[in-house]
């Protein structure tokens, strides 16, 4: 047990090689403790020459609350002077990491504690910064700069064999509101989502993927999308040698948005005016969406009387039965037979006599028939990519928001990354 007045407050304090000068009790409850490093002797990295102590001005680092009490830690560093005049080194200050880092408003262990709650636990940054009593850029710029350094650890991800792409919108900015979105990479064996780029065109993940070596690039055997040009232009050009493979529920949603499509402009000619609850396709726009084997007798034989009532041409009863067709392709289990499958059903669908919009349904059916009948050898999908996406949606929940990608990127990787959070206390910011 220590009894020495001094020597409790450095224990309190609870930082190597530093001297507790005093502590003041603000009139708010708020402590700001004084400290210096140890004195020793202090020589000029350029000449050698033992250095003079020229100033000592005061830094004010946010510290952890002390006894429930916020606490800011008062670091008064030496500023050395060379005595040589020729020398060029001429003024310096001294560091120590251990208390805090370089241009950081933060204790170290301050610095690391508020990069696990916002990181780790997705807490909101105000919600932080008022429990150490500081402002919201303060705890911002800490989460940055430690946040960094994990999501930037190159043994975060080794080789990946299966690569999922897809957007979020990531705000909405000025006046008009205008989309900004953003491009995930995610490893869609372990769910782990890699980075987050700008945009959703295919310049940024072409130049992500530029950045990898080139035997990183070989090893990913499979690449997962949504129906995307400009993703599918990156991946051909960038990864050639990985399959391509349409994930199946953008493929089903598809043909539900064009069925859809196809009701409410067979509503508009036949009605002339939008959907009406007494109208007999939007009373049955719920039933036509759902799966024909999970309809019961009675819903079968209530959605077919009211498209006899309400489809006079037959068109939204072929764009169901081309729905009903689209999914019964994820039934079939050889690979050779569901590419057949697709190429003839695409086929089947531009046929003249259909509605506009199965026609259109079957041109991307046969454009991307090669993606589509790919799921059927590699049972791989976007859905762990989904899930990252759903984190990262999270974030921006707790977040309210997002204005800046720096923001954003770094607290979605520290969120649904998976960084190694054991090496967060022995981590410095650059």
């Amino acid at each position: 047990m220590e009894v020495d007045a001094t020597r409790m407050c450095e224990l309190l304090v609870g930082l190597p090689d530093v001297v507790v000068l005093g502590l003041d009790d603000v009139a708010d409850g708020e402590l700001l403790v004084h400290v210096e490093c140890r004195r020793r002797a202090t020589f000029c990295e350029s000449c050698g020459v033992e250095a003079r102590l020229k100033e000592r001005p005061v830094i004010a680092l946010v510290d952890l609350p002390c006894f429930g009490r916020r606490t800011q830690l008062l670091w008064h560093k030496r500023r050395f002077a060379c005595p040589d005049e020729s020398c060029s080194k001429a003024t310096w200050t001294e560091e120590d990491a251990r208390i805090g880092a370089p241009r950081v408003a933060m204790t170290a262990r301050a610095g690391r504690w508020v990069t696990a709650q916002v990181g780790r636990s997705a807490r909101t940054v105000s919600e932080v910064a008022r429990e150490l009593g500081c402002d919201w850029h303060t705890v911002m710029n800490t989460v940055v700069a430690y946040g960094t350094t994990l999501v930037d650890d190159p043994s975060r991800y080794g080789t990946v064999t299966a690569l999922g792409l897809d957007e979020v919108l990531f705000c909405r900015l000025g006046r008009y509101r205008r989309q900004e979105f953003s491009t995930q990479f995610v490893d869609v064996t372990t769910g782990q989502l890699l980075d987050v780029v700008e945009g959703r065109s295919g310049k940024e993940p072409k130049a992500w993927l530029e950045k990898k070596v080139q035997a990183w690039r070989d090893g990913i055997a499979f690449a997962t999308l949504d129906l995307s040009g400009p993703y599918r232009a990156v991946l051909d050009e960038k990864l050639p040698g990985a399959t391509q493979v349409a994930d199946p529920f953008h493929v089903i949603k598809l043909a539900n948005s064009k069925l859809d499509e196809c009701r409410r402009r067979t509503q508009n000619e036949t009605m002339g005016h939008r959907g009406r609850k007494a109208d007999p396709l939007y009373r049955c726009r719920r039933l036509l969406t759902m799966a024909d084997e999970r309809l019961e007798d009675d819903g079968r034989e209530k959605l077919l009387g009211l498209l006899r009532a309400g489809d006079p041409k037959g068109e939204v009863t072929t764009a169901w039965h081309a729905k009903e067709a689209v999914r019964e392709l994820y039934t079939h289990t050889d690979p050779t037979l569901a590419l057949v499958f697709v190429e003839r059903l695409a086929d089947d669908m531009c046929d003249p006599d259909n509605p506009i919009e199965v026609r259109s349904l079957g041109r991307t059916l046969r454009r991307w028939k090669h993606q589509i009948a790919a799921w059927h050898e590699t049972h791989v999908s976007n859905g762990p990519t989904e899930a990252a996406n759903n984190l990262i949606k999270r974030v921006k929940r707790a977040a309210f928001g997002f204005t800046s990608f720096r923001n954003y990127r770094i607290r979605s990787l520290l969120y649904a990354g998976k960084p190694n959070w054991a090496l967060l206390p022995t981590i410095t910011p650059r």
